[in-house]
């Protein structure tokens, strides 16, 4: 089928003057939007021409949730240069509330022939979610790589950042810092991402501050993951007078930091909150969070060349690959106030 420049222009949001430069080989085109040509042209279901087909060893279906949080175009940009290096397509996948759904993306990539497909934290990671969606697709067979999305019983190689070991790293910064009425915000528990995270700060609790498994519970406040959920979730635990929160993701903790200063609380002088991610200009906040950075990078790099590796029928390992997260310390932990001199909270309006 002959390609139409303007099509291809369109959707790769280029000039047809660019296009032209690429299907003709032609140099003065950068490598992202030489990549951005080439992968309108398999989109749209056109031949690459020839003396280009040596470049690509074929489509990669990359599925993320949003874009709205920072922390996953941060993932889909490492993941997609990781996968063109290796001389790879990749076909970014974006949900968003309302629009098309995994399943349906899903499907869309398999019309497209992909060779191979990876989830950020997809479906996987809801340990109420149906497995057979992912079972179905490795008994095609196709390749998949699971990232932050653990789940048994799926014979697929896993990438994720250790949430136990997060958890337990902000509460023994916390602690260091004099700190003992500790709490945690975090997304609805049906995560694996949230139960790994409690079970960090539940141990770390009451190895590193002695708290009991009930002083635990009643320090713990869930709700959705954003700024708004991160807001309520902390605002239960204002409540109780903690000087401390550890929280299941930045955005989380942008929302405690609000809900802090609604209440006349000063952060970190009052409060000291801990974000999770590293998202980008997250060190540029006020005050810069302190937070738990994911290795993107390194991440990154294991997801494609698990996939790789399964593509090129060398079976990579099917188990998960766990990345050790750092603790970034900026300005939004200090320590502890002295009992008494925390002001008063006020009640939320």
């Amino acid at each position: 089928m002959p390609a139409r420049m303007a099509d291809i222009a369109r959707q790769a949001q280029v000039s047809e003057a660019t296009v032209s430069r690429v299907i003709n080989d032609r140099p003065g085109v950068s490598h992202e939007t030489r990549q951005a040509v080439l992968t309108a042209l398999d989109v749209l279901g056109y031949e690459r021409p020839e003396r280009l087909r040596k470049r690509s060893a074929g489509l990669v279906g990359l599925v993320v949730p949003e874009l709205e949080n920072p922390i996953f175009p941060a993932f889909a940009q490492a993941i997609e240069s990781t996968l063109a290096q290796q001389g790879y397509t990749p076909v970014l996948c974006t949900q968003t509330p309302g629009g098309v759904t995994e399943d349906e993306y899903v499907e869309m990539l398999l019309d497209r022939q992909v060779s191979g497909i990876v989830f950020v934290s997809g479906l996987s990671a809801d340990t109420t979610a149906d497995k057979q969606r992912y079972l179905r697709l490795l008994d095609r067979p196709l390749p998949i790589v699971l990232v932050n999305g653990f789940s048994s019983g799926i014979e697929a190689p896993f990438v994720s950042c250790d949430e136990r070991q997060a958890g337990d790293l902000a509460v023994s910064h916390l602690v260091s810092l004099g700190h003992r009425r500790i709490g945690m915000i975090s997304g609805p528990n049906r995560f694996i991402s949230t139960q790994r995270r409690l079970e960090g700060f539940r141990a770390a609790m009451k190895r590193s501050a002695g708290a009991s498994d009930s002083e635990v519970d009643g320090l713990t406040s869930l709700a959705l993951f954003g700024v708004e959920g991160g807001e309520v979730a902390a605002d239960r635990l204002l409540a109780l007078g903690v000087t401390g929160i550890v929280c299941g993701s930045d955005l989380m903790a942008l929302g405690a930091i609000r809900a802090a200063r609604r209440r006349g609380l000063r952060v970190p002088q009052d409060l000291s909150v801990i974000g999770f991610d590293d998202s980008p200009l997250i060190a540029f906040t006020d005050p810069p969070l302190t937070t738990l950075r994911q290795p993107v990078t390194a991440m990154a790099a294991a997801t494609v060349n698990a996939l790789v590796d399964e593509i090129n029928g060398h079976g990579a390992p099917h188990s998960e690959f766990l990345f050790r997260p750092e603790l970034v310390v900026r300005e939004s932990t200090a320590i502890a106030p002295r009992r008494g001199e925390v002001p008063a909270a006020t009640s939320a309006a």
